[in-house]
């Protein structure tokens, strides 16, 4: 939870590490400070990063160290200010108690401030829906209508003062569990690839054929098995909806997705091939096969070869790092080589004469490294 949270009451840090610990969403902490400005005493507020279309929205938890058995206040972000949750149809079973979540607060449970802060955002996700179906904008509404059944959507409306009202999507892509495809992977948040759409609001002069803002997005995390970055976007042609749009996007990135889980047992493929030359790695990816580090020798030099492996592997060849076991810059940090990536390559090799033509430029490009290393550093 960061520093100086010493100072926190102890079923507050409880609350809040079952809250981070516990969440279906990633969530952050952004500050902590305390009600008590001149004295510093105990840490009893703190904002929260919640995850929401593809952005974060801001809120203010504020308990009162002083009286543990009151529910903390949730402050919201000034745009929100008209957002009264319990106020609105319920996002739950009737079977359950609105009230319980603040008249029947329970401070020893460490799951309530992560059962509070899950209704609000679930009535969040209501409100924001109701304020998109008010906009006075007949291309918004059409598109709303056709893909306001797809789980998980989320739509957010900015009316900010400073900038034109516009209506943000994210849109859940690919109705599969990428986790479950990828073998030992220890991804805690489950995996999501959306699309983020923004339609500018109430501009008639616009055309009702044109194309919104388009950009795909995904977790950090996803990146090690599959990059959307390079990935180019389908053509919005003329007069289409979000609704048409949508499956030959999917069909695409189903695709990519499906090749890109097949690509770790190529990269794998070609690390067992370099051992076959280097011996055992001394480290190595054992999930997306993106690493591998090996002990290599020329007479009596000795240093690590690392091989940094792209996800587009074999169509990108891997970057190569030496690391002197013997040589030490001003800081005693290793001496390494820049990353190398011109040396004899081909896509359409097979992995053991790939690992047998890079192991015969290492051969020669040890001796230059050692020449590097020598030149004036230290060396132990």
């Amino acid at each position: 939870m960061g520093a100086g949270t010493d100072n926190v009451p102890p079923f507050i840090a409880a609350q809040l590490s079952h809250l981070l610990s516990h969440s279906r969403l990633t969530l952050k902490v952004d500050q902590m400070w305390s009600s008590d400005k001149y004295n510093f005493g105990f840490i009893d507020r703190f904002t929260l990063l919640i995850p929401y279309c593809l952005d974060f929205i801001k809120w203010d938890i504020v308990y009162d160290a002083e009286s543990p058995t009151t529910p903390p206040d949730v402050i919201f972000g000034p745009e929100d200010e008209h957002f009264h949750p319990f106020h609105m149809t319920p996002s739950f079973e009737p079977d359950d108690n609105i009230d319980s979540f603040l008249s029947d607060w329970n401070y020893k449970d460490p799951a309530r401030l992560l059962a509070l802060i899950q209704f609000l955002r679930d009535q969040y996700v209501l409100y924001q829906g109701k304020r998109v179906g008010e906009v006075d904008d007949d291309r918004l509404k059409f598109e709303v209508s056709t893909i306001v059944s797809r789980e998980g959507l989320e739509m957010h409306m900015s009316s900010a003062a400073d900038k034109s009202e516009e209506v943000k999507f994210a849109v859940p892509l690919l109705d599969i569990n990428i986790n479950k495809m990828v073998s030992g992977c220890s991804w805690r948040q489950l995996q999501k690839i959306y699309l983020q759409v923004v339609y500018p609001v109430g501009r008639k002069y616009m055309s009702a054929s044109s194309a919104p803002r388009l950009k795909l997005v995904s977790s950090s995390e996803l990146k090690a098995l599959y990059s959307i970055d390079d990935v180019k976007l389908p053509h919005w042609v003329d007069g289409m909806c979000l609704a048409e749009y949508l499956p030959n996007l999917e069909e695409y990135l189903g695709k990519q997705v499906l090749e890109a889980v097949s690509l770790i047992d190529v990269r794998r493929n070609f690390i067992e091939a370099l051992a076959g030359w280097l011996g055992r790695p001394v480290e190595a990816d054992p999930i997306f096969c993106r690493k591998a580090t090996f002990l290599s020798a020329s007479g009596v030099f000795t240093f690590l070869v690392h091989f940094l492996i792209p996800t587009q592997f074999p169509k990108q060849q891997p970057a190569i790092i030496l690391q002197s076991s013997q040589h030490f810059n001003s800081q005693m940090a290793p001496m390494k080589s820049r990353p190398i990536s011109d040396y004899p390559w081909s896509p359409r090799w097979e992995p053991s004469l790939m690992a047998e033509r890079t192991c015969e430029f290492l051969a020669d490009e040890a001796l230059n490294f050692k020449r590097q290393c020598s030149e004036g550093q230290v060396q132990l």
